[in-house]
C-alpha cells in the first residue's frame, strides 16, 4: 500500500534525503515544512504536490502564498502553523529533519497525533527526553531513529531482549581534527571544521562533529530511547563510517549494522519499518574497504564529550541547557565572532556556573532554563 508521510525540515540535508526516498518509494508527500528558502520550497511543493506547507516565519509564507495561488496547496507559517500541519496531515509517518529545539514542539505534536515519529532531531530528546518518552508511552506512538547510530542499535536489538544488553557502541567518525591536541585546535579554521571527512552535513551538525558535540548529544539521545544508562553506553571512534553502531550482549556476543555511509538508508528503513526493500544506496563491497579502525575518544581534546555524560548525570534541565549553550556558541563560531577551540570553553565555563537545575522536571521549566542560558552564553560572547 502507497505510504503517505510528512516531512519537517526540508530545506535542510536529510529533509531534502527523505523527499528523494519518498519520491523512489512512491510514497505520498502530504505535509512538509522548510525554512527560510522560498524558491526552494516552492519547487519542492510544485514537485511533490503536498496537500500543505508550512514557512518558518510569515513574510516568507506570504511571498509563498503569492507564487503558489495557482495550486490547491495549503501555506501555514511559524511553529503553530507547523504544528496546525501536523495535525491536519492524513501521514502516516512524520519525518522530523527540523534542526535543533524547535524540533522538540513538533516531536511532541506528531505524538499526540498518534502519529508515527521517524525521528531525525535528536535535540527533542536531549532537550525534553523524559517528556517524550513518557508521553510516547502513553500514546503507545512508536519512534523510529533516523539517525545512523540510532537506527543502527534499534536494528541490532532485533536480536536480543532489552534486559539482555550490556553495552550500547556508538560509532563516531572523530570529525576532520581526529588526532589533533587541545593545542592545535587552537588553530583550525571554519573551513577546517567543516570539512567532514565522511558525511556531507550542514554548517552546525559538522562543527557539533567536529567538537565531538553531536556525539555526546547521541549518547543523551541513545540513553532515553533506549532505556539504558549513560554509563553503558560507549563511543569508539571509527573513521570509516561503515559501522554504523552496535550492541553487546550478556553473552559477550556483539551485533552491528554495516553500510555505506548515506543516510537515505536510515530514512527508509524508517519509512518502511518492519519491512525492507530495495534501496537508492549501493551495496557495500568489505573487500574494497579493505579494513577498519577503532580507537577510543580524545576526551581531553574534546571535552564537550564528557560534559554530555556529566548533563545526564545531573539530571533535570542540564541536558536541555548543554544544547542551548551549545547552539548559541555555534551560530557565534559560524559568524566569525569566537574560534573553534573557544566553543567548549565558552560550553563549560557557562555550565559550570549554574545551579539548580536538576530540580527542574516541567516542559514550561526546562524551557525557561533554556532561555536564560541563550542569554548568559549571548552576554558572555559579547564581553
Amino acid at each position: 500500500m502507497k505510504k503517505t508521510v510528512a516531512i519537517l525540515g526540508v530545506s535542510g540535508s536529510v529533509g531534502r534525503q527523505a523527499l528523494e526516498v519518498a519520491k523512489n518509494k512512491g510514497c505520498h508527500v502530504d505535509f512538509m515544512s522548510g525554512c527560510s528558502n522560498i524558491s526552494a520550497l516552492e519547487n519542492m511543493a510544485r514537485a511533490y504536490k503536498p496537500r500543505a506547507v508550512a514557512m518558518a516565519d510569515e513574510s516568507s509564507a506570504s511571498e509563498l502564498r503569492v507564487r503558489l495561488a495557482d495550486t490547491d496547496i495549503k501555506v501555514y507559517s511559524g511553529e503553530e502553523g507547523i504544528l496546525e500541519g501536523i495535525s491536519e496531515s492524513e501521514a502516516d509517518t512524520v519525518i522530523n529533519a527540523i534542526l535543533g529545539k524547535a524540533g522538540l514542539a513538533p516531536t511532541l505534536r506528531t505524538i499526540s497525533e498518534g502519529k508515527t515519529l521517524a525521528l531525525a532531531n535528536k535535540e527533542s530528546l536531549v532537550v525534553a527526553g523524559d517528556i517524550v518518552m513518557a508521553q510516547a508511552r502513553r500514546a503507545s506512538c512508536s519512534i523510529i531513529p533516523v539517525d545512523s547510530e540510532h537506527s543502527a542499535i534499534f536494528q541490532s536489538m532485533a536480536s536480543g531482549k532489552r534486559d539482555e544488553i550490556r553495552r550500547l557502541i556508538l560509532t563516531a567518525s572523530g570529525g576532520p581534527f581526529f588526532g589533533k591536541s587541545r593545542e592545535e585546535l587552537k588553530s583550525v579554521t571554519l573551513g577546517d571544521a567543516l570539512n567532514h571527512p565522511t558525511w556531507k552535513m550542514g554548517k552546525k551538525i559538522s562543527t557539533d562533529s567536529a567538537t565531538l558535540m553531536n556525539k555526546g548529544f547521541e549518547i543523551i539521545e541513545a540513553s532515553h530511547l533506549f532505556g539504558v544508562d549513560e554509563s553503558q553506553i560507549e563511543v569508539v571512534v571509527h573513521r570509516e563510517s561503515i559501522l554504523h553502531s552496535a550492541v553487546e550482549y550478556i553473552d559477550n556476543i556483539m551485533i552491528g549494522q554495516f553500510s555505506l555511509p548515506d543516510m537515505r538508508s536510515c530514512i527508509q528503513y524508517a519509512i518502511e519499518y518492519p519491512n525492507r526493500s530495495e534501496s537508492l544506496v549501493s551495496q557495500l563491497d568489505l573487500t574494497r574497504v579493505g579494513s577498519l579502525t577503532f580507537y577510543k575518544p580524545d576526551t581531553d581534546a574534546f571535552p564537550l564529550l564528557s560534559l554530555a555524560r556529566q548533563s545526564i548525570r545531573d539530571g533535570g534541565a542540564y541536558p536541555a541547557v548543554l544544547n542551548a549553550l551549545d547552539e548559541v556558541a555555534v551560530e557565534a563560531f559560524l559568524e566569525g565572532k569566537i574560534t573553534f577551540f573557544d566553543i567548549s570553553e565558552l560550553i563549560a565555563g557557562v555550565y559550570g556556573s549554574l545551579h539548580g537545575l536538576n530540580l527542574v522536571d516541567s516542559l514550561d521549566g526546562i524551557l525557561e532554563c533554556d532561555r536564560e542560558a541563550r542569554a548568559k552564553m549571548k552576554e558572555k560572547i559579547t564581553r
